[in-house]
């Protein structure tokens, strides 16, 4: 007797080559599928992490995520590690060394941005102790999620009320290129929310990290 079919996916998830399942956005793509599984949607505590992934975020604006990530290393080489003392401190032949570098999105109003954030960064830390402590601050209480996270439900989740409050203080603040798109991108990343669809094998991995964060 022939081995059945397997059984239909819900819409959004993806049956990989190897038979696991995840979510659709990853592909097969190795460097995609490895962050899927191993980054996206895992709570962040560690302020270098989460600077940097605002600052990613920002480059990211008008592009794929794949194509910042493709470049990720190049940028903690060209930024220092994302250090925020020591991005502040960037002056104008830095500025030049950095609109050279090929390997980075070479965009200057991006680079004055994260320069300029870095300083805001700094602010934030002195202020609240943390970036850390700042951002998880906005943690999105259970009433303001979806029922149950589907593609569809996720279709509509662009932004949010938390990634827009989020959003507001951080320009009150003199932050660039933190609309809040760009915000609820940074939000799923850093484990704030848990975006994994229903039925993604990382789902319950992600939900039982979160449930054992002491947040800062």
């Amino acid at each position: 007797m022939p081995n059945p079919s397997p059984p239909p996916l819900a819409d959004g998830l993806a049956r990989r080559t190897d038979g696991t399942i995840g979510c659709w956005w990853a592909g097969d793509d190795p460097l995609y599928v490895e962050y899927h599984d191993t980054e996206w949607g895992q709570p962040v505590v560690d302020d270098t992490r989460l600077f940097e992934k605002l600052c990613l975020e920002g480059f990211q604006a008008g592009l794929s995520w794949i194509t910042v990530l493709r470049k990720r290393e190049a940028f903690r080489l060209a930024f220092d590690g994302f250090d925020p003392g020591t991005v502040a401190r960037y002056d104008e032949p830095k500025i030049a060394t950095l609109l050279g570098n090929a390997d980075i999105i070479r965009h200057r109003g991006k680079i004055e941005a994260t320069i300029n954030n870095a300083g805001r960064c700094l602010e934030v830390q002195e202020q609240h102790g943390s970036l850390a402590h700042y951002v998880w601050g906005f943690e999105p209480p259970a009433a303001q999620r979806p029922a149950e996270v589907t593609h569809a439900a996720l279709m509509e989740l662009t932004q949010s009320d938390a990634s827009r409050a989020l959003s507001r203080d951080l320009k009150q603040r003199g932050w660039r290129f933190v609309g809040p798109t760009t915000v609820y991108a940074f939000i799923q990343a850093m484990g704030l929310v848990n975006d994994h669809l229903e039925g993604c094998r990382q789902r319950a991995a992600v939900e039982t990290r979160r449930s054992e964060l002491q947040r800062p």
